[in-house]
């Protein structure tokens, strides 16, 4: 018999769903009939499945271990290495994802931040591969590969479900440091329609709407800049795939580095001055809204990733003073 007490994270779902993510290997068929004949119960009763689980709520598995280990498989795939973390607590923890990093994986071979999330936990003592069987820590917002900054991971439920809706709403205040071509000398807010062809990863901005576009906001403002570079803060007021390069890029301002929207001469130029391989537009500045719900206590902190080493050796040779301080 194996007993198992609901913690947090399993709180607030049915328990025939649970059953299924913990015995995931096990046909529902089997699960009902465990159910029926009492060998599956839920606080020393029969259960039919459709009961909504609370914490301390308390399951039996009147199974054998051998059974147990045929339909129960805990899938973790993690990476070693050292995060850098800018903020953590219990619920969430705030990544400074360095480029060239995949967010999320693109296909089944590639590792990225949340293999790496996951290996931090294990690692770090905070969960166990147990815990796996039936939640998954992850990430609540996605940068390109290319693009550094801060990304949220949710490491309980709470953490993941609040920060999706925020980021969802877009009540967050996400805000950019992009250096880009050419002399920028006022803000604007720009509006435009943006549409993703997938065969080419590449998307395509106009002023007016076309088939299969979608609005667009980007709102800028100079920091400091020379006679051809100026470094920009970003506001980024709607949140799609590769918004901010693609926007820049249609006024006249491409994203030094991006070889995808960028100048190949400009790109060249800095590569070969600077070691520049990748556009350097970084994620810099987080700003929580009103939260109600258990991480009220996030409501309007600001989280901050320093400058990264490409842009910092760019800016102190193109002889510009940065000032992204309010």
């Amino acid at each position: 018999m194996k007993e198992i007490v609901i913690g947090e994270n399993q709180a607030g779902q049915r328990f025939d769903k649970y059953l299924s993510k913990y015995l995931n290997e096990a046909p529902k068929s089997f699960l009902y009939k465990m159910l029926r004949k009492k060998n599956i119960t839920l606080n020393g009763k029969k259960a039919t499945g459709s009961e909504k689980l609370k914490e301390q709520d308390i399951v039996r598995l009147f199974l054998s271990e051998e059974t147990i280990d045929k339909f129960s498989q805990v899938k973790v795939e993690r990476s070693h290495g050292k995060l850098s973390i800018l903020y953590e607590d219990k619920h969430i923890a705030a990544v400074n994802k360095p480029s060239g990093m995949l967010s999320q994986k693109a296909s089944g071979s590639d590792v990225s931040l949340v293999e790496y999330l996951t290996g931090y936990l294990l690692e770090s003592g905070q969960m166990k591969e147990e815990d796996f069987r039936c939640f998954h820590p992850g990430i609540c917002n996605r940068l390109d590969r290319n693009t550094s900054g801060i990304v949220i991971a949710g490491k309980t439920l709470a953490g993941l479900q609040e920060m999706n809706e925020a980021f969802k709403l877009r009540s967050l205040k996400k805000e950019y440091l992009a250096l880009v071509e050419g002399v920028v000398s006022s803000g604007a807010y720009l509006k435009g329609y943006l549409h993703k062809d997938e065969k080419c990863n590449k998307v395509v901005v106009e002023k007016e709407p076309f088939e299969g576009s979608v609005p667009i906001e980007t709102e800028y403002r100079p920091l400091a800049g020379n006679q051809r570079v100026t470094l920009l803060n970003i506001h980024l007021v709607t949140g799609r795939s590769h918004q901010i390069r693609s926007h820049l890029a249609s006024i006249g301002h491409p994203v030094i580095g991006d070889g995808k929207y960028g100048s190949k001469k400009s790109n060249q130029l800095f590569c070969d001055s600077y070691g520049v391989k990748s556009q350097l537009l970084h994620a810099y500045r987080l700003t929580m809204p009103e939260l109600k719900g258990e991480l009220n206590y996030l409501s309007h902190k600001v989280l901050t990733a320093p400058i990264p080493s490409d842009m910092k050796r760019v800016l102190e040779g193109e002889h510009i003073e940065e000032s992204i301080h309010e």
